[in-house]
């Protein structure tokens, strides 16, 4: 018995929606009717950095400005580092700017006076060399031994490597830092500003910013938590653009065209039209998704219209279901 009640049921239902359908205005008539969902554009905001979030500013539903603060990491451990990388700097450019100064003139008078002195002591060994040398060959020869002249030689010898050394230290004293020490204490302060600049970076990426005019649909995070890239913080809904989702049957595609006016209407607001127009037609055809409010059954090929919406006042909702009235070409041409 019930299920004969459901048959018939089912057949009385099918006869009604047939008769609806065929009774329905022709779409060359009266415009094209498409139902479909208010749809926008999202985005998921995340940190850049991996750092437990001091702050988060706003909530669910409030609407945030381009550039507007939403959050905050903990920074303490980055401003140290910041510190140190800056006072390591610093401490190259001393470096750099004493190679490229040269010698101070205090550093050359002193080489100079060790090459004076060097140059004494060479003067006084070689005298006493050829003092040695005569006294062993005179009538009184045998009161100075070989040895002694031998160590005279000698010590003439070493206070004349001296003297060169001093002379060699002085002319580097003159000549100042290579110009390959140079270049690497260049290399060594670019290097410690980059990485200032690195940290610098990760200071600025510690606030997060709304790209974008949006409204916080979703707050997935609490202040503590640990942030990452991969974990959104806020999901922002862009309110413009907003349009409808809506498709259309292929025996309907050839009455919408890219441009064309159409009115879209929600339950929420009888009688009141929003002004919309179309701005996307899908070139692929797809199967009805179960979504879709139409007539046909579910297993008819569809294609995705997109009717942009004028909608200043802040009407439509995401997910929304809305009615898109398309007007017939001749009637837009009228008009």
């Amino acid at each position: 018995m019930n299920k004969k009640i459901i048959i018939g049921t089912v057949l009385l239902l099918s006869g009604v929606a047939a008769a609806w359908y065929a009774m329905r205005p022709a779409p060359g008539e009266n415009g094209l009717v498409l139902y479909g969902n208010v749809d926008v554009r999202q985005v998921s905001l995340a940190f850049n950095g991996s750092e437990r979030i001091a702050t988060l500013a706003v909530q669910e539903g409030d609407r945030v400005n381009a550039g507007q603060v939403l959050g905050r990491l903990d920074t303490t451990t980055l401003e140290l580092r910041i510190a140190e990388s800056r006072a390591q700097a610093a401490a190259l450019e001393q470096t750099l700017a004493r190679l490229r100064a040269g010698s101070r003139p205090q550093e050359v008078g002193q080489a100079r006076a060790q090459t004076a002195e060097a140059q004494a002591e060479a003067d006084v060994a070689a005298k006493s060399l050829v003092r040695l040398q005569g006294l062993a060959q005179g009538p009184v020869g045998r009161a100075v031994s070989l040895q002694d002249v031998d160590n005279a030689a000698a010590r003439s010898k070493a206070a004349q490597a001296r003297l060169e050394g001093a002379r060699k230290a002085q002319e580097l004293v003159q000549a100042g830092a290579r110009k390959e020490d140079v270049a690497q204490a260049e290399a060594q302060l670019e290097a410690a500003r980059a990485q200032t600049a690195v940290l610098a970076q990760q200071l600025k990426d510690a606030e997060l910013r709304a790209p974008i005019a949006a409204v916080v649909r979703a707050r997935l995070m609490e202040p503590g938590d640990m942030a990452s890239p991969q974990r959104p913080v806020y999901t922002l809904a862009i309110t413009d653009p907003k349009w409808v989702r809506a498709y259309v049957r292929e025996a309907e595609l050839g009455l919408v065209k890219p441009g064309m006016a159409a009115s879209i209407a929600i339950d929420s607001l009888p009688g009141r039209a929003i002004a919309g127009k179309v701005g996307y037609i899908s070139s692929v055809a797809e199967f009805t998704p179960k979504t879709v409010q139409t007539e046909d059954l579910r297993t008819s090929l569809v294609y995705e219209v997109r009717v942009l919406a004028e909608d200043k006042e802040d009407r439509l909702r995401l997910g929304m279901p809305a009615t898109v009235r398309i007007a017939r070409p001749a009637a837009q041409a009228q008009r």
